[in-house]
């Protein structure tokens, strides 16, 4: 069972009624308990979220733009975290002892995190270390869980945002010869790329059938072992439709997600973070034209914001992040209304050992 399936198990059932209730019902019953809880309330939402849900954030950001300004907020007694359960663990690792962070909806997981759990990961370190001896670091993407966290974090690593993958990965090669990069392989792979690692000189760990995959015949050669996890929605863009969109549309400019493939990145415009792909449209010249390869919730929203520029998804067909999307109005109001009558569900807490190191590997990073 996946960490995230153990929650779920445990996870408390919103209530029939809610179903029965409309959607103005429900919006106005959110009003009225974030006006009465006022101050002692802070409800952050990823850029990912439903526009149902994003109305009532205080903040819109990434992930971990989103834990960093909660662990800001002092004030607040309850944090709401509208994400996924690793972008919760972070919030309650930098937040304050006093302070409860909540998950409208334990089900809302990564897909891409729980790629890589802890007794794969220990079992990998032990077997790359006979290859390699003591000549790896681990550096896991935020999006992941804080047991990998916490293991980077005892073993000298550190995390990475997609803003800040190169930035990381130079200071990776500064400790150790080789890095070992979880839980996304496209992240990881296309990072090494743009600071001059070559393709060949990149291995796959399979944690699945426990082996290293490597095409060379050297394994001295390998610099950046990536981990075989993948971001699903991201993974969705294609060559093909870059190749269809430029036939069909050729004024468009192509920006997409560094967690998309090696190839897709190759072949589009411009490539960046979430951060990035909101700042370059934002900036972008009136009138000018964009195909945006990444989640949809978020395309529909630049779409909605920026009307002086036309703005559409790389692969129109393409569904929202379903995890992220499991939080809903429903969810939100149901989470309010227990802090409300004082017994808060879906509480996020990272045990004190995991939470230490992670937190390391944290501020290594920060």
């Amino acid at each position: 069972m996946t960490i995230l399936g153990s929650f779920i198990k445990t996870a408390a059932s919103i209530p029939d009624h809610y179903s029965s209730m409309t959607p103005s019902e429900m919006e106005l019953r959110i009003r009225e308990i974030k006006a009465q809880l006022n101050d002692k309330l802070f409800l952050p939402a990823h850029h990912y979220q439903k526009d149902e849900v994003v109305q009532f954030a205080d903040v819109t950001g990434d992930s971990l733009q989103l834990a960093k300004i909660s662990a800001e907020n002092r004030d607040a007694d309850y944090i709401v975290f509208c994400g996924v359960h690793f972008m919760a663990e972070t919030a309650d690792m930098l937040s304050h002892p006093n302070q409860t962070v909540i998950l409208p909806d334990l089900k809302a997981g990564c897909s891409m995190a729980d790629m890589a759990d802890i007794h794969q990961t220990e079992r990998a370190w032990i077997e790359l270390t006979k290859l390699f001896g003591n000549t790896i670091l681990p550096l896991t993407y935020v999006n992941s869980t804080a047991e990998i966290k916490a293991f980077c974090g005892k073993n000298g690593g550190a995390t990475v945002t997609s803003s800040n993958a190169k930035s990381m990965v130079k200071w990776a090669f500064q400790q150790k010869k080789r890095l070992l990069f979880l839980p996304d392989q496209h992240l990881g792979r296309n990072t090494a790329f743009d600071l001059g690692i070559n393709l060949q000189d990149m291995a796959v760990w399979d944690p699945i059938q426990n082996k290293l995959i490597f095409e060379g015949s050297d394994l001295e050669e390998i610099k950046v072992i990536l981990w075989k996890g993948h971001c699903s929605v991201h993974e969705k863009f294609t060559v093909e439709q870059i190749a269809e969109f430029r036939q069909n549309h050729s004024e468009f400019q192509i920006i997409v997600h560094p967690e998309c493939t090696h190839e897709v990145v190759r072949a589009s415009d411009y490539n960046g973070s979430t951060h990035y792909i909101i700042e370059t449209i934002k900036n972008a010249s009136p009138g000018t034209k964009w195909a945006v390869g990444t989640e949809m919730n978020l395309v529909n929203r630049l779409a909605a914001q920026f009307t002086d520029k036309e703005i559409v998804s790389l692969n129109p067909n393409l569904c929202p992040c379903l995890t992220m999307n499991r939080i809903d109005l429903a969810h939100l109001l149901w989470s309010l209304e227990n802090i409300i009558e004082g017994n808060p569900q879906n509480i996020i807490s990272v045990d004190e050992k995991t939470k230490k190191y992670a937190k390391i590997a944290l501020n290594r990073m920060m």
